[in-house]
């Protein structure tokens, strides 16, 4: 009991630091385990591991491979949750590059990662090509934190993104395979074999995949399930999915889920969402104890077999030549520059599928008394936390150094889709602004998208938003909800990511009718608060544009908006066509001159006042 205790809250722990310290929460987590393993060992007054996953006659929380039994439907449940985040809008320039990378940078992955095996290591064939094939997969366990701090051009995390997805599968597949050839034999039995596992595994995972997609959207349309179960139902469901994918072909369980999770995310589900926060929950308490258990299942042996240079040189050829190697010859012709394949390229840490698979083949094969076959876990893990520490402790420096960190996050992130934010969200659109609406209302996201908006269902409450990459280049933010306290908590919790330029929110009733409260992030003017925005957009659908004068002219402008309860000021373009944010702090007029324009909501101007 104390065991099972001591792992989830130190994986919670390992969380809230990577958290703190913008790391992938697999690098404490491997620490931590192999601090409560086999490095226990050494200060331990019997010699025994703190934690001990599988049970060695004494102690041992997992009989027989019950452990290996836990991992892959934990696994099912973590690729299903990447699943859920593809959107094929995401590819609409890479997709080609993403399809190549999983096909050819696989297949240069393998061969060269097992012949640098085979020669540095003097391992067997079969025992080098099965590490070659377990260290194809990169994962968006470690992915998805280095994305997440990193403001990239959409492309290039769109290529990484659902490359560390797709590829896990893949990299099972090929593990499988390998696995096969050295358990069956070579020659035609082996050939025979693996064609006829490779068909059902492709088959029965696709096909699983998709049907099961399709019914679960079907139950959750038809409300067939009460909104209590949902979540649980739908976990029960992908667990269902896993196993009897599983059955019918092993090892396809990880693609039946992650197609499943591919399909359910592009439809228009109205609980996608509710959905998504469950399985993103449920995956990091996973996360954190594999990790933990995987890195506590390794012994002291096995981390002194590859304590040496020869591991350091095998590091060095997957990261400098292997790794770059598969993404040039994966991204000729495609419109990616040469620094974004440099930077494709750096990022390429391993993560749970690796891993996980690693501990079951190796011990598996160990048992067989296959020669070298010692060598597989440790080698293996020696990759994964090498690459994830290289990758966590670099990336934003190298993105920088290449030329692909987003410099100016011109983006506009609008809290809020009711119609006045699709009235201001369409005109920022139609001055060349990147603008994304989100909302909790479904009718409303739908509305703007019926303009032609980027929007999305979404909880500002939720960490989700984080971890889209169509929010990269967000800089500004504009709290626009009918929730005072919804406003002030985004822009606390989001002003650092999504609006480094700029973050507003509309004042509140109270900070409206009190001048001495007017905040400094206040939106617009001092006058107008949610309601009062509401009542305008209703009266008067539209946004009006005049041209300025000069500074004082646009101070008489103002003035006139201040005492008009139906004109609201929102932005300024520039000569050059720019839009800015007005805020209800007055700033400096020196800069306005002629050319400018103010662009307000409401009723337009008695010219006969302003002239």
């Amino acid at each position: 009991m104390l065991e099972l205790a001591g792992i989830i809250i130190l994986g919670i722990i390992a969380q809230w630091f990577a958290w703190r310290l913008k790391l992938p929460a697999i690098l404490p987590l491997i620490l931590i385990g192999l601090l409560v393993g086999p490095i226990a060992t050494l200060y331990t007054d019997d010699g025994s591991k703190l934690i001990e996953p599988v049970w060695n006659g004494e102690k041992g929380l997992f009989p027989g491979e019950g452990l290996y039994y836990f991992l892959s439907l934990a696994i099912s449940i973590i690729l299903f949750e990447g699943g859920l985040t593809l959107k094929r809008s995401e590819i609409k320039n890479v997709g080609p590059v993403i399809t190549k990378l999983i096909t050819v940078g696989t297949i240069v992955t393998f061969f060269a990662g097992g012949f640098a095996a085979h020669f540095l290591f003097d391992l067997s064939w079969q025992i080098s090509f099965l590490f070659a094939a377990l260290i194809i997969v990169t994962g968006p366990t470690v992915i998805t934190p280095i994305l997440r701090n990193i403001p990239l051009k959409k492309d290039i995390s769109a290529v990484l993104k659902w490359e560390g997805i797709l590829i896990d599968p893949i990299g099972a597949l090929v593990a499988v395979l390998v696995f096969e050839f050295i358990s069956v034999g070579e020659g035609q039995a082996y050939t025979k074999t693996a064609l006829i596992d490779f068909g059902k595994i492709v088959l029965f995972g696709s096909t699983f995949g998709f049907a099961f997609a399709h019914a679960l959207a079907f139950v959750i349309r038809k409300k067939y399930v009460p909104h209590y179960l949902l979540n649980v139902v739908s976990l029960s469901v992908v667990l269902l999915v896993y196993v009897e994918s599983d059955i019918m072909a092993h090892e396809s369980g990880l693609l039946a889920v992650v197609v499943m999770g591919m399909v359910m995310g592009n439809m228009d589900l109205p609980n996608l969402k509710e959905l998504l926060y469950f399985k993103e929950s449920l995956s990091v308490l996973l996360i954190s104890i594999l990790f933990i258990l995987l890195a506590a299942n390794i012994n002291i042996s096995d981390m002194e077999l590859v304590y040496n240079w020869n591991s350091a040189f095998l590091f060095l050829v997957i990261v400098f030549i292997v790794r770059p190697l598969g993404v040039f010859l994966s991204t000729r012709g495609s419109s990616l520059k040469f620094n974004e394949k440099l930077f494709i390229s750096w990022v390429g840490p391993r993560g749970i599928v690796a891993a996980g698979i690693a501990s079951l083949f190796g011990s598996k094969l160990i048992q067989k008394g296959e020669p070298g076959a010692e060598y597989i876990t440790p080698l293996v893990f020696m990759i994964v936390l090498g690459t994830v520490l290289l990758n966590a402790t670099t990336a934003r420096n190298v993105a920088k150094i290449a030329g692909v960190f987003l410099k100016h996050s011109e983006g506009i992130l609008i809290l809020g889709a009711s119609k006045a934010s699709r009235l201001l969200g369409n005109y920022l659109k139609n001055n060349n602004r990147h603008v994304v609406l989100i909302d909790t209302n479904h009718a409303n996201v739908d509305e703007a998208k019926k303009l032609g908006l980027e929007a999305m269902v979404a909880d500002v409450y939720s960490d989700s938003l984080t971890d889209d990459i169509e929010l990269n280049d967000m800089g500004y933010l504009m709290a626009l909800t009918g929730s005072p306290e919804i406003n002030q908590y985004a822009i606390g919790k989001f002003r650092d990511q999504f609006g480094e330029n700029g973050s507003f929110r509309l004042v509140s009733a109270d900070e409206m009718n009190d001048p001495q409260k007017n905040p400094k992030e206040g939106l617009f003017s001092q006058n107008d608060d949610f309601i009062k925005m509401m009542e305008v957009t209703r009266r008067y659908p539209a946004l009006h544009e005049i041209e300025i004068k000069n500074a004082e002219h646009y101070k008489r402008l103002i003035a006139i908006t201040n005492e008009d309860d139906e004109i609201i000021p929102v932005f300024l373009k520039s000569p050059h066509g720019k839009v800015s944010i007005i805020s209800s702090i007055s700033e400096s007029l020196n800069s306005i001159t002629e050319g400018y324009t103010l662009v307000y909501l409401g009723k337009m101007f008695d010219m006969d006042k302003i002239s």
